[in-house]
């Protein structure tokens, strides 16, 4: 139940929004202005690029704030500003850091869930498929679940799996549920129809991120014949029913020219994408391929390239392993976020497999509190340069220390990896960028 604040701040950016619908070009600024007094100290340099996108014609982002109003249903558009700046970002952020102080452990921002194991592609490379529907979780657990992040002050959920939408009557019912959430979801849309779409429309609180690979080859080579031209046909359909969604791309040593190029950014602008969620490959697994790894000098390439975009290109792009020195490096292991997979195991990311807790034993905030996640809490940042923020690619001595002192177990049912094993893959990795990840940090303006 919302509190009689709460709903006034969320009648009052809903009276916002429509204020803004009746003349944008006039009235988003008088907004800005609005939100500078509502947030106070709060996200001051994220404002300042958002005045600066309205105002400036020459900036990027003047027409992508623009498309917010012209190109997404207003209901969806409402929903998804009320539910992530007023309750995630900050009514959540401001919980989130009390209880962080009281409780001395981290308290995340988002929580990743893997609903099922289950997927409908059979994807090289992914053991999702073989692994097949035999893990769960059931909707009960899930609700609960969103219920205890939602004490802790947590508004923001993002589904993995496995794929995600093999569940999506159960995924609708929790945005039914909890319609003070934003619902992230991982996904190869080949599930997303006429019918999901006009559902997403309908709670307004459902955003897909949609997996490629690159261009057709790419993705039909990896993914299965024809799976492009259903991405194709479902971000079409999106598009239409005016909804919002993005692009999830991993990059790896083969791929990385072609899915980082300017051709593939401006594809993606094309097609009506709103963000792009850049991963960097990670040698998770027995049978992973560490020369996928991208090499220091592709991975150098790939962080010049991925910032000049953003100063270029109207698609709002994050680089997850390169982004870190935004965020005062590794947000894994509850700092910002953490993962629950489809057995209940609570990992600290969802890149590391390793855990001493289960929500089907243990509470959020407990698990919060238990060894493994209270060593990530005392041992961040792992490494003052930023762009060494991973405690598994970047200092794997680290995660390996972390995991044997905790007892924390592999959760990979299939085939259990040791830790010894998974680190041993990244050391080489880790000294080669370590050199120009000091030549990158030193000369960036968040380091002076």
């Amino acid at each position: 139940m919302m509190n009689a604040a709460t709903t006034l701040r969320k009648f009052g950016i809903e009276q916002a929004f429509n204020y803004i619908y009746k003349d944008p070009e006039k009235n988003m600024l008088r907004i800005m202005d609005w939100a500078d007094k509502f947030a106070g100290e709060y996200f001051v340099t994220q404002r300042q690029m958002i005045r600066e996108a309205i105002t400036n014609p020459a900036h990027p982002y003047y027409t992508y704030v623009r498309r917010l109003f012209t190109d997404v249903d207003p209901n969806v558009a409402k929903t998804l500003a009320v539910n992530f700046f007023i309750k995630a970002a900050l009514i959540g952020w401001r919980r989130e850091e009390d209880l962080r102080k009281k409780y001395d452990c981290n308290i995340p921002w988002a929580i990743l869930l893997d609903p099922t194991s289950a997927c409908n592609l059979h994807c090289t490379g992914c053991w999702a498929a073989e692994y097949g529907n035999r893990l769960n979780l059931s909707y009960e657990e899930m609700d609960d679940i969103i219920c205890q992040g939602k004490e802790l002050g947590v508004y923001l959920y993002i589904y993995t799996g496995g794929e995600p939408l093999v569940r999506r009557k159960d995924l609708i019912r929790l945005c039914e549920q909890h319609a003070d959430c934003v619902f992230l979801c991982f996904t190869n849309a080949t599930l997303i129809d006429e019918a999901f779409a006009d559902e997403m429309l309908r709670v307004g609180n459902f955003v897909p991120a949609i997996s490629l690979e690159g261009f057709e080859e790419a993705t039909d080579g990896r993914r299965g014949e024809g799976v492009y031209q259903k991405v194709m046909d479902s971000l079409a359909l999106l598009r239409r029913k005016k909804l919002v969604y993005g692009i999830s791309s991993c990059y790896t040593s083969v791929n990385y020219e072609s899915i980082t190029s300017e051709e593939y950014l401006d594809s993606l602008i094309d097609m009506g994408a709103y963000f792009i969620w850049y991963f960097h490959y990670m040698p998770v697994g027995n049978d992973a391929a560490p020369h996928l790894m991208p090499t220091p000098e592709q991975r150098r390439g790939i962080y010049e390239r991925i910032r000049r975009y953003r100063s270029e290109k109207p698609l709002f792009a994050m680089d997850f392993q390169n982004d870190a020195e935004y965020v005062g490096g590794c947000i894994a292991g509850g700092r910002r976020y953490l993962h629950i997979n489809a057995n209940g195991d609570i990992d600290p990311c969802v890149f590391v497999h390793y855990s001493d807790s289960n929500i089907r034993e243990q509470t959020l905030l407990g698990a919060l509190r238990s060894p493994m996640l209270m060593a990530y809490h005392r041992g961040q940042p792992f490494h003052e340069n930023m762009l060494r923020p991973c405690p598994m690619l970047e200092n794997p001595e680290k995660l390996c220390a972390m995991v044997n002192a905790c007892g924390a177990h592999s959760t990979d049912l299939q085939s259990p990896e040791s830790v010894e094993h998974l680190c041993a893959k990244c050391g080489q990795y880790s000294a080669e960028w370590a050199p120009v990840a000091g030549e990158l940090w030193a000369a960036s303006p968040r380091n002076k």
